[in-house]
């Protein structure tokens, strides 16, 4: 596990640029949304999802994240049909804030392009250099809203 500045980034994953990230397994993609995103949202209050089935394209919306502060956007790391989403999130959302790497997973996207799309995520030490620029952005905004 990757502490970085005080967010947990698991070495083991990729990560969008909009917070998501994803653990592979074979074609499978299990994606949920990262601590740095839960830490600032706030507890969240409702899940937005896809259906199963659902096509989704790397870098599209496919569901909301609703927080007491904000609605934030779930966005698919990879490209892929909609295999399962955790329907455990519609009885208890809180799981994103408690254990976002583990019961907080969102849904599983069979992909379909995955080799090329992979390039397009960060992992390993891509990851703290982002983490820092957007703890930065996050310091900055909450000035600005003073």
């Amino acid at each position: 596990m990757a502490d970085i500045k005080g967010y947990n980034m698991p070495d083991d994953l990729y990560y969008h640029k909009d917070h998501s990230w994803a653990k592979v397994d074979g074609s499978k993609v299990t994606v949920g949304m990262n601590d740095f995103f839960q830490k600032e949202a706030g507890d969240i209050v409702f899940v937005d999802l896809p259906e199963e089935e659902d096509e989704v394209s790397q870098g599209e919306t496919c569901g909301k994240i609703q927080s007491r502060k904000w609605i934030g956007k779930l966005v698919a790391p990879v490209s892929g049909e909609i295999a399962e989403i955790n329907e455990e999130l519609e009885e208890d959302t809180s799981l994103i804030n408690s254990d976002p790497y583990g019961k907080g997973w969102i849904l599983v996207i069979e992909a379909s392009n995955l080799d090329e799309e992979l390039g397009d995520l960060m992992k390993g030490a891509a990851v703290a250099p982002f983490i820092e620029e957007e703890i930065k952005r996050a310091e900055e905004e909450k000035a600005k809203a003073k």
